[in-house]
């Protein structure tokens, strides 16, 4: 009896550690939430990455219209890959901003003659202020905003082609 009192700790131990790695290897909720959404977009002014179209003002996101904004930077790989994603949701008409997030204007330019240009508006965030505001942790993140600039929907990561439907039917519902 004596023996088996001693190894009662241990059991107690082990029996906790495989408690939260199974915890670990499968949370309940594997979908990363933003704090931001429901809230109001934070105020900034961005100024143009690229002289050919117009930078981004948070007040321009309260005109009545959703809009999409995609953080994103020439240098991510991820950001690739959701090209063609973000292209398709374009071709539907939907209007996407970009915060370019510390990046230079000619790789921008280049990034964009590559991969494909579904960019309405691109705001050059060398500091990743915009970033930081938007609660944004990396590259690349997108966020949904109504027409009355209250950040609606969030997709941490780059968006995959199961994701695109999703992403314009929450567009859509917002009209």
């Amino acid at each position: 009896m004596k023996r088996f009192i001693l190894w009662v700790p241990l059991a107690v131990f082990l029996a906790f550690l495989v408690t939260v790695a199974i915890g670990l290897y499968a949370p309940s909720d594997r979908k990363i939430q933003s704090q931001m959404v429901g809230k109001p977009v934070p105020a900034f002014t961005l100024p143009p990455m690229l002289p050919d179209r117009p930078g981004l003002d948070s007040a321009d996101y309260a005109s009545g219209e959703p809009r999409i904004v995609n953080v994103f930077a020439s240098w991510c790989v991820p950001c690739i890959a959701e090209a063609p994603q973000l292209e398709a949701i374009a071709e539907k008409g939907i209007p996407i901003d970009a915060v370019a997030i510390r990046d230079r204007p000619q790789d921008v330019a280049e990034f964009l003659q590559r991969w494909g240009d579904p960019y309405a508006r691109i705001g050059s965030d060398v500091n990743s202020r915009v970033q930081i505001a938007l609660g944004a942790s990396g590259v690349p993140e997108t966020f949904i905003v109504d027409g009355e600039g209250i950040i609606r929907y969030y997709h941490f990561g780059p968006i995959n082609e199961p994701d695109v439907p999703d992403i314009i039917a929450a567009y859509e519902a917002l009209k």
